[in-house]
């Protein structure tokens, strides 16, 4: 089981997945905690394996591992929870409202990064994925270089969902900064086209970056939450 803290209350609960590695520690999980409970409603953010407080080693991880372990927290509760998926999490939110719509109220994209493994990498990247198992890039966000390992591209590869139609038909709203150097907005535009849901919006924010988590940011994200 993830490591995991839940604020208790009531309504569906709002569950926070992080991105790639990311944890529960990160200013919008805390953010919609400090909600949460002043809303008086239920909340989780948790760490997927490898990252944060949970077990395990991350380069043993894999995407479909980590969908594990947000649907072990799914698991918590006997209702339908509002996914909050942020990057990679928006890619892993996606996939348990196609494959487990009864366990989805609605969902909410933070520069959902769906099918990154394909888009993400330059075809050098995956090369040396393939031949030397791992590739180390320098992370805009820490001193530490960010880690990708071929286990997690291929189980990224093997989950890839937006070359079709997303059988998806809860409420879904995407948010997405135009200055986004790490996913497009142009994937956010893509997923309304994919996505089968007649109840999707998207918000676009101008000056917004990857992580949108300014304090204009994480008010819209919490409205967003709220209008769910």
């Amino acid at each position: 089981m993830p490591a995991y803290r839940l604020t208790t209350g009531k309504g569906p609960p709002v569950i926070f997945l992080p991105g790639y590695a990311s944890d529960m520690e990160g200013a919008k999980a805390l953010a919609l905690e400090a909600w949460a409970k002043a809303a008086g409603r239920t909340f989780v953010r948790f760490d997927y394996a490898g990252c944060g407080q949970s077990e395990g080693l991350f380069e043993d991880q894999t995407l479909t591992g980590w969908r594990d372990d947000a649907l072990a927290i799914l698991d918590l509760f006997g209702e339908p929870a509002i996914l909050i998926g942020s990057s990679m999490g928006g890619w892993i939110a996606l996939m348990i409202a196609r494959d487990h719509p009864e366990k989805v109220a609605a969902l909410v994209g933070i520069a959902a990064a769906a099918d990154f493994t394909d888009w993400g990498f330059s075809m050098e990247e995956k090369m040396k994925l393939l031949q030397d198992g791992r590739i180390e890039r320098p992370s805009p966000y820490s001193d530490q270089p960010t880690v990708f390992t071929s286990r997690f591209w291929q189980s990224g590869e093997a989950s890839r969902m937006t070359a079709a139609a997303i059988p998806i038909f809860c409420p879904v709203r995407l948010i997405h900064g135009l200055g986004d150097r790490d996913v497009p907005a142009e994937r956010t535009m893509h997923l309304i086209q994919m996505i089968k849901s007649a109840d999707i919006q998207a918000t676009l924010i101008k000056d917004g970056d990857h992580r949108l988590s300014r304090d204009s940011d994480i008010a819209l994200l919490i409205r967003t939450v709220e209008s769910l």
